[in-house]
């Protein structure tokens, strides 16, 4: 196998992204890497990442691959569990305490910091439309974030959401309860869930 057809294979095998970091796991060099980048016309994305011209770009990929310590949370996270009518104005990210998010704030991603020990609670892989795994929380944490900032929220998509999540065969009221417990929001939880069963 030549080493353009293995890059081929990283490009296949990433629905169209190309990481540096991957192409010099494999053995590859970087000339070989710049030499494949031209002859086959990819976009370079980001620092290290590239896009093949035949290859939908999918943002929150993006921005996962270019930031490995971020998980969606909020309303990035409900419409990747299908609790909301459209795609959110802007992207939702958490992140733990101290990480330096300007850049991503630059960008417009709206950015959550939280304690290190609750950062990985609820975390999950998810795939976005285009079928790229992404790392999110799963519904139940979503819940609690949506109802601990539904002050800052859009009244609609709050109401939505609560709405799909408590009429969804995939929920788990147990859970959510316990991240309630864990945050120590039980009361606003069990209200919010009371109207709506």
């Amino acid at each position: 196998m030549s080493k353009f057809d293995l890059l081929d294979d990283l490009v296949e095998a990433g629905n169209g992204y190309l990481c540096t970091a991957q192409v010099l796991e494999s053995g590859v060099s970087k000339p070989t890497l710049a030499e494949y980048v031209r002859t086959r016309n990819l976009q370079r994305v980001a620092q290290g990442l590239y896009l093949s011209k035949n290859a939908w770009p999918d943002n929150l990929y993006l921005l996962c691959l270019s930031n490995g310590r971020i998980i969606f949370s909020h309303e990035t996270a409900l419409f990747l569990h299908g609790l909301m009518e459209r795609e959110p104005k802007s992207i939702s990210v958490t992140v733990k305490a101290g990480y330096n998010a300007t850049h991503l704030r630059k960008k417009g991603v709206r950015v959550y910091q939280v304690k290190p020990d609750a950062a990985e609670l609820g975390a999950i892989e998810i795939e976005t439309s285009f079928g790229n795994a992404v790392r999110a929380y799963d519904m139940e944490r979503t819940i609690c974030d949506i109802i601990r900032y539904k002050d800052s929220m859009d009244v609609q998509v709050f109401q939505y959401a609560m709405k799909e999540y408590m009429s969804s065969s995939l929920k788990n009221i147990n859970h959510l309860m316990d991240y309630a417990r864990r945050f120590q929001m039980e009361s606003a939880v069990r209200t919010y869930t009371e109207i709506m069963l």
